[in-house]
C-alpha cells in the first residue's frame, strides 16, 4: 500500500478505512508509515498506512444523494 501511496502523490484520491467514513485529499507525502493528505480547504490529515482498506482517484464531480435527471428520449 505504501508504495501505491507513493506512486499517487500528488493525485486527489479517496480513502476507506473501514465503516462510513471516507477521506478525501491530495496526497502530500507519505513518512514513517502516515499518509499526509490535504483536503479542498487546505485543512491536513493524517491516516496511518496499515489502517487503508481502499484507496482510488476521485473523481471530479462530487456525488450526492437524491434524483438524477435522466434526458427525453421522445
Amino acid at each position: 500500500m505504501r508504495e501505491l501511496l507513493l506512486e499517487m502523490k500528488n493525485r486527489r484520491v479517496d480513502v476507506w478505512c473501514g465503516g462510513a467514513a471516507r477521506l478525501r485529499g491530495k496526497i502530500i507525502k507519505v513518512e514513517n508509515d502516515v499518509l499526509y493528505l490535504k483536503d479542498d480547504d487546505g485543512e491536513s490529515c493524517y491516516v496511518a498506512v496499515d489502517k487503508i482498506a481502499v484507496v482510488w482517484e476521485a473523481r471530479e464531480e462530487e456525488h450526492r444523494a437524491g434524483f438524477v435527471p435522466v434526458a427525453n428520449n421522445r
